[in-house]
């Protein structure tokens, strides 16, 4: 988390879920395991001195898959674990490594260090490599999802299905992570304490610039029952009280969380949570408010853009109408709805920006978080701007918003368009503060008036930030 400036400023640590089910998975299979947990760590440095003191036979790096900044390549963190790689490969450690950036580009991984690379879904690909490790076999070419070298060629094996039955999957090794750590992070930052879960893997939506490189396209959920059980122990064993379910969507087959709400109110299970989902997928009555009665709080939709035309290039699926409609019964719920918004993306008109605008504004949710589009190795988007690329192939960092290819505006237009969404959203939010506050549907108190006084903040910076974008776009807007 330290190696990218945004996360650690927010101080909202979540494990790495995907890394404690794996170690769990060679647990069950007889399979000594020793994890460190990097969340923290000041760089790949920190990991030197366990490989000296424990001298593994194998040391794996393992990317949390359900995280959606690891599906870039943020540079940093690549070069951080062929670090490791390379310096566990001098203390004679196989070097195993599974994660969307290895997967998308295996052959610079095993040049630089990594003896194996596990393509896609890695659970079972992990086991076999160590059972033919530990049996003492080198018939590498027998395991599906599976990319090394032999004879200095590099040897890429069919791939693996994914899981079909998530269930068989053990929970994740909760004992083996100090959980006090993230515990003390967040009660310190948000005066409570959260944890996140994997309801499901894969996403069967056809998004041109969204790639699924770990779970693909087909959907596979865990049952409500399991997942139930699951909540009970962050929340009874590990003192969480607020849940990140942190599918790409939640509760897509139907029934799904209908079944998962009445399996939380058997277990007379009191947290709050929040999930990620689709517009489309919000419109039915039952399952917003089943949502509502098991304690969801918050939802992140993937609205975009306000540009129907630009929605359509990215083949979404959803409808403006639709984020409307969504926003408004979210709100009947008393549950927050917060935007995903993507500017950039190929012809990109200043009207489409514009209508995004008046999107954002009218609709004014609870939250949003700005990108721009990322051309990810694998999907359609790339494909169409590969040979525009320019020179920068990869953001640093998830606060980089570097436009990585040729387009209507520069990588500075859209860094001052973010500023000045940011301030003006702000500024917005501070002035319906005060407007509760006059009409008395919202109490005085020190949240409310640091609220309202950070709209006399964010004003100056607003007028700013547009006048910057005046001159680059040479119009008034």
């Amino acid at each position: 988390m330290r190696f990218d400036a945004k996360q650690w400023k927010r101080r909202e640590p979540y494990p790495p879920l995907g890394t404690l089910i794996a170690a769990n998975v060679l647990r069950e299979n007889g399979i000594e395991t020793h994890f460190v947990d990097v969340m923290f760590a000041q760089g790949a440095q920190d990991i030197f001195s366990q490989i000296e003191i424990q001298k593994p036979d194998l040391f794996i790096i393992w990317d949390d898959g359900f995280n959606y900044l690891t599906k870039m390549c943020l540079s940093r963190m690549r070069e951080a674990a062929i670090e490791m790689a390379v310096f566990a490969k001098k203390h004679n450690c196989k070097t195993i490594i599974s994660s969307s950036d290895s997967t998308d580009n295996y052959a610079m991984y095993l040049d630089h260090g990594c003896d194996f690379v596990i393509l896609g879904e890695g659970e079972e690909t992990l086991t076999e490599i160590i059972h033919s490790f530990k049996n003492q076999s080198d018939e590498y070419e027998k395991i599906p999802g599976l990319a090394f070298k032999k004879n200095d060629k590099i040897i890429k094996n069919s791939s693996r299905p994914v899981s079909r039955d998530l269930d068989k999957l053990p929970f994740p090794a909760w004992d083996l992570l100090d959980v006090s750590h993230y515990r003390n992070a967040w009660i310190k930052k948000r005066g409570f304490f959260s944890l996140n879960m994997a309801t499901t893997r894969g996403c069967p939506y056809k998004c041109n610039w969204c790639a699924k490189p770990i779970y693909g396209n087909r959907y596979h959920s865990h049952s409500p029952k399991r997942m139930a059980a699951e909540a009970e122990k962050l929340v009874n064993e590990l003192g969480a009280t607020h849940i990140w379910m942190c599918d790409d969507i939640f509760g897509l087959k139907p029934g799904w969380v209908e079944a998962f709400s009445a399996e939380i109110k058997n277990r007379n299970l009191k947290f709050e949570y929040q999930i990620q989902s689709r517009v489309d997928l919000l419109t039915n009555d039952e399952t917003v408010r089943a949502l509502a009665e098991s304690g969801c709080k918050e939802i992140w939709v993937g609205a975009e853009s306000g540009s129907q035309k630009i929605l359509d290039a990215m083949e979404k699926g959803t409808r403006i109408e639709q984020i409307y409609a969504v926003r408004k019964k979210l709100a009947l719920h008393d549950i927050r709805c917060a935007f995903f918004l993507q500017f950039g993306y190929l012809n990109e008109t200043w009207e489409d920006i514009e209508l995004t605008l008046k999107m954002l504004f009218e609709l004014m949710p609870d939250d949003i978080g700005i990108s721009v589009s990322y051309p990810l190795p694998g999907t359609g988007f790339y494909e169409k701007v590969k040979l525009d690329l320019a020179e920068k192939k990869n953001w640093k960092d998830s606060d980089d918003l570097s436009m990585l290819f040729k387009n209507t505006y520069t990588s500075d237009f859209y860094k001052k368009l973010h500023r000045y969404v940011h301030k003006k959203f702000r500024r917005l939010q501070a002035q319906a503060e005060i407007t509760k506050l006059l009409n008395g549907t919202q109490k005085p108190g020190m949240k409310s008036l640091k609220k309202v006084a950070s709209g006399f903040y964010y004003r100056p910076f607003e007028w700013i930030e547009k006048q910057k974008m005046k001159a680059q776009l040479g119009k008034s807007i």
